[in-house]
């Protein structure tokens, strides 16, 4: 087995179990709230992932007011990214209109296309990720979500660059590899 297959196992090992902390926390709240995300439009899902990245860049810093931790936050990060593309798919509605199974098949899918790009990823670069600050994945995923709000501002068009689905994707990985760092590496 070569080095780069060893490090892709790694690495998908430390997603599936990141990724399945998620995924529980996804799970659970279907059962308080259901699928009420279902009415958030695009640009909403965009300013939520905003909103957790600002935070989690806040709590870096020092400087929170509420005593709640970055892991969570980062946990949020890939639940609404996976929304996110869910949403892409679908179109927002203007109530619930999935059941939790069907929400929770569609996370899935979307989960198993970002391991899949993960992988590729991991295959091409090896492990640098490992290499890096989780203060910079936060960085990443704050310039992903400024390129998603331009994207958006051009009604959805891009000249050369990736769209929005494939920035929320980049987003998730980021957002895992800081999931791993702060939970399996620490």
């Amino acid at each position: 087995m070569t080095s780069t297959t060893s490090s892709v196992r790694s690495t998908l090992s430390q997603f599936d179990s990141a990724l399945g902390k998620c995924r529980e926390v996804f799970v659970n709240k279907l059962v308080d709230y259901g699928a009420s995300w279902r009415i958030m439009r695009p640009r909403s899902i965009t300013d939520q992932l905003y909103i957790k990245a600002k935070r989690i860049r806040t709590l870096e810093e020092g400087e929170a007011m509420v005593d709640e931790g970055i892991l969570g936050e980062f946990m949020a990060i890939v639940n609404y990214g996976l929304i996110g593309l869910i949403q892409l798919q679908l179109g927002y509605a203007d109530e619930s209109d999935i059941n939790p199974g069907e929400a929770t098949a569609l996370y899935d899918r979307y989960a198993e296309e970002a391991r899949r790009l993960m992988a590729a990823k991991t295959h091409d670069y090896g492990d640098a990720w490992r290499g890096m600050r989780v203060n910079s994945y936060t960085d990443f995923i704050l310039t992903k979500l400024q390129r998603v709000k331009e994207i958006e501002g051009n009604g959805g068009a891009t000249t050369v660059s990736e769209g929005i689905d494939s920035n929320y994707m980049d987003i998730i990985n980021y957002a895992v590899f800081a999931i791993i760092k702060l939970t399996q590496e620490a």
